[in-house]
């Protein structure tokens, strides 16, 4: 068996700034003020923060697959069918306290841009 290095260090890197950009919420710190702090260029910060949320939406399941065990980001719940009728099915989509109700004729473009948005949030 072959251990493939690049994607290990991959993952590295991605945990060690999903890490960096939480210790930076927490600061209470604007992006700006936390890379002077911690001598980091701004667009190096912006790089990997859309490196981190890319990797996040990349562990959502897609609309197609069933979901039978969850992998997703910790603090997000599992979209499931909402217990409605059948004429009025929708699913409900939490991150973090935010809630989305998704119908069946939602444009999905439209709802992968309000999960990045929501990614950001979190």
């Amino acid at each position: 068996m072959m251990v493939n290095t690049r994607k290990i260090a991959e993952e590295y890197r991605l945990t060690h700034w999903a890490q960096v950009m939480q210790e930076r919420v927490e600061s209470g710190l604007s992006i700006r003020d936390y890379c002077k702090r911690i001598g980091v260029c701004q667009n190096t910060y912006y790089y990997w923060q859309r490196r981190v949320r890319q990797a996040a939406c990349d562990l959502l399941p897609t609309v197609q697959t069933e979901i039978t065990k969850p992998s997703v980001p910790a603090g997000w719940a599992v979209a499931e069918p909402a217990k409605e009728p059948a004429h009025d099915r929708a699913v409900i989509i939490e991150v973090g306290s935010y809630r989305v109700k998704a119908a069946a004729d939602t444009d999905m473009e439209l709802l992968a841009k309000i999960c990045r948005m929501l990614v950001s949030l979190c």
